[in-house]
């Protein structure tokens, strides 16, 4: 059977989602709040007290709390259980993303093991490679490091220079080559390590033991300097044939999709640590007094307090959404065997999705961290306060996983291609908004929530309407237009956040959870989605002068006009609202 248009890796755009399709946090259910407690645990009493230590990198810390996360089953919640793991659906890895940040620096090195690490041999490995590695990866015996950026090839990863060069007996492959940047690699026992095999581009688990590996220095970073990055160097290296992971010359099938569910997992962590953010700024903002009263009592700080809890909360809302999209995708795979296509299929599918998340959440994340420094005033510069480190900690998350400029333009180009081998109507929907808007007068008549949900119609078919545009005056000369690519991405961006933060609010709203959270969640998403549709407007304008000109444009702008159309609130009443609510909650609301 077809898959649902509205359930598709873009379909959002073409289809009108409803509460039930979306799957939201207060949907969570005791085993994963019994699983978010333990990780909280885990990271405020045993890790986050040695964060001084793992910053220092001192030797062993974070290989020993990496093996207590191994005993607890915090490594191994997508392993299969015949392997040693959880088998657990997306949402623990969320729930458990949210905690791992307490323990600073510890959180990357978490991150890439269970991630990039560990999951190409999940989803793309042998049935004899799971059963060989997995058991000690869930456990932390093992720990892995994935190598795919060179020195002189990040984004474009087939760029890359290291080669394999299979051996006259056909048993072995020889690695050469250096790679850069490798998160886990002073520590790590297995390295993914990607080479090329007669010019393209193959995945290897290159045992730390083989003879020929080596690495370099310990970099030293603006920040999450808690973390090994080092050079993995490999001379004539021998791997055995047995250790491609997928198939020979078919590497960049893996690269690119184990990258998606990395983005969608750094997501996850992002918006645990800018919920992190926040309450360290609450904590402070209520104990600083100026003036002879709290900081947290003027507001200018409240705003700021409004505006944080208001954006996690967008980005929140993004990434349970994705996290039930990918679970519906991996729902009945058997992750035991040989999935390496099916796996594939259901990564490649919310490719659109994963970057953006990723690009949400880290620069929300970022404005979080920033507004925590500022809230701290000069004390949030000095390094005995742990915003300090957050702020800096905080910037890699742009640059990992796919620079979210990269990630932008994958958007845009994605959603084309889909379009043109007719996976998604999409041409043929833009061509329908703007008959329609040259026909026919647009309205708000709705009030609350089911008012947001009318302004994320229009603002789906303002964004089907510029891209049509862009891609009709274009032509094929869009692909290479990346200033015109960005700003439709950023439209995308902004349908999907706005989207899922309504459909949220308006799912919660039929959910058996406290009235004030309830407030919360729609005031959120008001906010949330005005902002978003302010910024939709901007890059929409934008795009438009870019691809018409002279009396069309105007024409254009005319029609576009009947989209823009939104009732007036209140902006300043709703950050006074919900600061007060986040206030008094001492921390990000959740249940």
């Amino acid at each position: 059977m077809a898959m649902e248009l509205e359930l598709r890796g873009g379909g959002f755009l073409l289809a009108e989602v409803k509460p039930e399709q979306v799957y939201v946090r207060e949907e969570l259910n005791e085993d994963h709040r019994q699983l978010k407690r333990m990780a909280h645990n885990f990271m405020v009493k045993e890790v986050a007290p040695k964060i001084e230590e793992i910053e220092e990198q001192v030797e062993g810390v974070v290989r020993e709390y990496m093996r207590q996360a191994g005993e607890l089953g915090l490594l191994g919640l997508e392993v299969p259980e015949e392997f040693g793991g959880l088998s657990l659906d997306k949402a623990s890895t969320v729930v458990v993303g949210e905690e791992v940040p307490r323990g600073g620096s510890f959180a990357v090195s978490y991150a890439a093991h269970t991630g990039i690490g560990t999951l190409p041999i999940v989803y793309f490995g042998t049935p004899e490679q799971k059963a060989k590695y997995l058991p000690g990866l869930a456990t932390g015996q093992t720990i892995a490091a994935y190598c795919l950026t060179e020195p002189g090839s990040g984004s474009d990863a087939l760029g890359a220079k290291t080669t394999a060069v299979l051996n006259a007996e056909g048993t072995h492959y020889s690695l050469n080559g250096t790679k850069q940047f490798i998160t886990n690699a002073g520590f790590a026992d297995v390295f993914l390590v990607y080479a090329k095999v007669d010019g393209k581009l193959t995945n290897f688990i290159v045992e730390r033991t083989y003879p020929g590996l080596s690495l370099g220095p310990e970099e030293k970073k603006m920040g999450i300097k808690g973390s090994s990055t080092r050079q993995v160097i490999l001379q004539d290296v021998l791997v055995p044939v047995e250790n491609v992971v997928g198939e020979v010359g078919r590497g960049h099938v893996v690269a690119f999709n184990i990258l998606n569910v990395g983005r969608f997992k750094l997501a996850a962590g992002a918006i645990g640590s800018a919920a992190l953010v926040l309450e360290t700024a609450l904590k402070y903002a209520s104990e600083r007094k100026q003036f002879g009263v709290p900081l947290n009592a003027f507001g200018a700080i409240q705003t700021k307090i409004a505006e944080i809890a208001a954006k996690t909360y967008m980005a929140e809302s993004v990434v349970y959404r994705t996290a039930g999209l990918m679970e519906n995708g991996f729902h009945g795979l058997d992750l035991t065997g040989d999935c390496r296509k099916e796996a594939g299929k259901v990564l490649e599918e919310y490719a659109i999705e994963c970057s953006l998340n990723k690009v949400l959440a880290s620069e929300v994340l970022d404005y979080a961290a920033d507004e925590g420094v500022q809230i701290h005033g000069g004390y949030g510069f000095i390094q005995e306060y742990p915003i300090e480190r957050m702020y800096r900690d905080s910037r890699i998350n742009r640059l990992f996983e796919g620079t979210n400029e990269i990630n932008r333009l994958l958007v845009p180009g994605t959603l084309l291609k889909r379009a043109m081998t007719g996976e998604l109507p999409l041409l043929q929907a833009a061509k329908s908004v703007s008959k329609d808007l040259m026909t026919s007068g647009l309205s708000n008549e709705a009030e609350g929530l089911e008012g947001l949900h009318q302004l994320v119609q229009k603002a789906k078919k303002l964004c089907l309407m510029v891209a049509g545009l862009a891609a009709q005056n274009l032509g094929v000369g869009l692909k290479d237009n990346q200033f015109v690519l960005i700003g439709m991405a950023e439209m995308v961006l902004q349908v999907y956040s706005m989207e899922s933060a309504v459909l949220r609010a308006l799912k919660v709203r039929e959910l058996e959870v406290p009235d004030g959270h309830k407030a919360f969640v729609e005031k959120a998403a008001t906010l949330g989605t005005f902002e978003a549709f302010n910024l939709l407007e901007q890059h929409a304008k934008e795009v438009l002068c870019a691809v018409e000109k002279g009396d069309s444009l105007s024409t254009v702008m005319a029609g576009m006009r009947k989209l823009l159309r939104r009732p007036t609130i209140d902006m300043i009443e709703l950050r006074q609202e919900i600061a007060r609510y986040v206030i008094d909650k001492e921390s990000y609301p959740t249940l």
